[in-house]
């Protein structure tokens, strides 16, 4: 745990604990007189699966969003691996080694699913934009190379069957599953997952918490994941964090979150003035 006065990790029996991979301290995100973000803090531990639930409105995808560059906060600061992080834009936060999917798929619809896959391993290509127009020289064993990882990817997945179908043709489920893919391709030491299973029927909802299980298990890719399907976060999830009107209400494992009486009455509709 962090203690507030040194501002230093250490484990209850007073020995030194293990720097979390992601910490957020004091986080303040406003939009004009709008406070989205009040004062949130929390942390995501390497090789956890980490949840953020709450109400819609609560403030959980402007979360992901401060994680992954696209807003930065007014206030409070954002740690990876123990280093505090300027603010950076989405491609920065990128190459540190952090891939996201989307709430609304966020695909080339007229690309086949392979070519979107492999717009995962742009941060991992260093050949020049002419070396690899001209296709020559290590722009050549580097496309070997991502094409290889990709393919990897695509049978992980179990979509080697719909590799050359454009995105476009394909239904919402699989879409969701190229998506994933895409953000696997980027090889992650965390993966942000907003609404990873929403609109999914009971099947589709089944493999995607299958896979994402595997990917933590076989990749050892931390996760951060934000759900509305309450089963599916009680199931997957080490740890889970819990937000309502921009506030954290809840910190702990499913357990202590599901007893936690603020949580319950954010999500009956009660408590609040």
């Amino acid at each position: 745990m962090l203690d507030d006065k040194t501002g230093e990790y250490a484990a209850e029996d007073g020995t030194e604990a293990v720097v979390p991979l992601m910490e957020m301290r004091n986080i303040v995100l406003r939009f004009g007189g709008v406070v989205a973000i009040r004062d949130i803090s929390f942390d995501i531990r390497e090789g956890e699966i980490r949840a953020i639930i709450g109400p819609n409105g609560a403030g959980k995808s402007s979360l992901l969003n401060v994680i992954s560059g696209f807003y930065h906060p007014q206030e409070g600061v954002v740690i990876f691996r123990g280093r505090e992080r300027a603010p950076m834009k989405p491609y920065q936060v990128a190459r540190q080694g952090i891939a996201r999917t989307f709430q609304n798929i966020a695909l080339f619809h007229g690309m086949t699913v392979l070519d979107n896959v492999m717009t995962g391993r742009l941060t991992r290509m260093k050949s020049s934009m002419a070396a690899q127009a001209l296709w020559i020289g290590s722009a050549e064993r580097e496309e070997i190379e991502n094409r290889g990882k990709v393919e990897e990817i695509i049978d992980f997945l179990n979509i080697q069957h719909i590799r050359k179908v454009p995105v476009g043709r394909l239904p919402y489920g699989l879409k969701k599953r190229v998506e994933l893919a895409r953000a696997l391709a980027a090889e992650p030491e965390l993966l942000l997952l907003d609404e990873p299973m929403a609109g999914m029927n009971v099947e589709e909802k089944e493999d995607m918490s299958r896979f994402i299980l595997d990917v933590n298990d076989e990749f050892g890719t931390t996760i951060a994941l934000i759900e509305h399907d309450m089963g599916v976060v009680m199931d997957l999830s080490d740890r889970v964090v819990v937000m309502d009107y921009g506030r954290k209400i809840g910190d702990g494992t499913p357990d202590e979150v599901r007893n936690n009486q603020d949580v319950i009455d954010a999500y009956l509709g009660v408590g609040h003035d």
